[in-house]
């Protein structure tokens, strides 16, 4: 299994972090026009959706893990050709939160062992995208 990583420092507290992690207005900010749909607790439901071209996009999963403030874990599936919905093509996704003087860490984990791979390079931006939102509001 492929198990990419990456973080970012932001200027703020954790709850501020967390807030854009998880409110709906706030996640597509970050996540470039993608929507998100959970409510957020573990064992339930997560799907993000996203439109190009005039084409809607879903991908599908669920919330692994959730801790306040400190973790959110969640599985998910993209639909692709030829790939079945079952638990080995889903990818897990963490963002672990830690604090020190009034900044947050935030690191990004992606496991992944679809068969059609995905590209580790997609990571940073996101992060950078989420740090700017952050600190922007």
């Amino acid at each position: 299994m492929a198990i990419h990583t990456t973080s970012v420092l932001i200027d703020a507290d954790a709850q501020k972090v967390f807030e854009a992690l998880t409110q709906p207005e706030l996640v597509s900010l970050w996540q470039f026009g993608r929507r998100v749909q959970s409510d957020w607790q573990a064992g339930h439901a997560i799907k993000f959706i996203a439109e190009s071209e005039g084409k809607v996009l879903e991908q599908w999963g669920t919330i692994l893990e959730m801790r306040t403030n400190e973790l959110i874990k969640y599985n998910l599936f993209t639909p692709t050709p030829g790939i079945e919905d079952k638990i080995e093509n889903y990818n897990v996704t963490s963002y672990i939160l830690s604090t020190d003087n009034g900044q947050t860490k935030v690191e990004l984990i992606q496991e992944d062992n679809r068969p059609f791979g995905f590209t580790p390079a997609t990571l940073k931006p996101i992060l950078v995208a989420l740090k700017k939102v952050v600190e922007g509001n």
